[in-house]
C-alpha cells in the first residue's frame, strides 16, 4: 500500500500534485478539476497543491453535457480544451484519480504515485439527469480527497 501524503507532510516550495484522468479528458476528469480547483482555493491551498489534467485520447472539446451541468454548479467550462496527459507527467504526481475509463496499468505511474480509479460512469451522450449524479458523485470524491489531504 502506499503511504497517504497529507498537506502537512510537504515542505511548502513542493506542492502536492493531484491528476485528474480519463481516456477523452472531456467529461469526468473535467469535472474533478474544476470541483478541485475550487476546493484548492475555498481551503486557501493554493500554494500548497497543483492540479493536472489530462487524457489517454483526448476529444476536441468538453462534452455539451458537462457544460450544461457544471453551469448549473457555477461553473464556467467553455473555454477548456481537453488535452493529453503523459506517464512522465503523472509519474511526477503524488496522487492519480481515473475515472474509471482509464488505459494505466496497475503500477504504470511507478510505486510511490497514489491511483485511485473512481469508477465513475462515462456522461458523453447521458440525460442531463445521468451527467448531473456522476457531477455530484465527482464532487464528493473531490471533497473527500482534498479532506484526506488535510487530516
Amino acid at each position: 500500500m502506499i503511504p497517504t501524503m497529507t498537506i502537512t507532510d510537504t515542505d511548502s516550495t513542493d506542492p502536492i500534485r493531484i491528476a485528474f484522468v480519463c481516456v477523452q479528458n472531456a467529461g469526468r476528469s473535467q469535472m474533478s478539476t474544476a470541483f478541485a480547483e475550487q476546493e484548492r482555493q475555498r481551503r486557501g491551498l493554493d500554494d500548497r497543491v497543483e492540479i493536472v489534467t489530462g487524457g489517454t485520447r483526448p476529444a476536441d472539446n468538453v462534452h455539451d453535457e458537462v457544460l450544461d451541468v457544471m453551469s448549473e454548479a457555477g461553473f464556467d467550462l467553455s473555454t477548456r480544451t481537453p488535452q493529453e496527459i503523459t506517464l512522465a507527467e503523472l509519474r511526477t504526481c503524488d496522487y492519480v484519480a481515473t475515472m474509471g475509463c482509464s488505459t494505466l496499468e496497475v503500477g504504470e505511474v511507478g510505486e510511490s504515485v497514489d491511483v485511485r480509479d473512481w469508477a465513475l460512469d462515462d456522461p458523453d451522450g447521458q440525460d442531463l439527469d445521468a451527467v448531473r449524479a456522476a457531477r455530484d458523485e465527482i464532487e464528493r470524491h473531490v471533497v473527500s480527497l482534498f479532506d484526506e489531504l488535510q487530516d
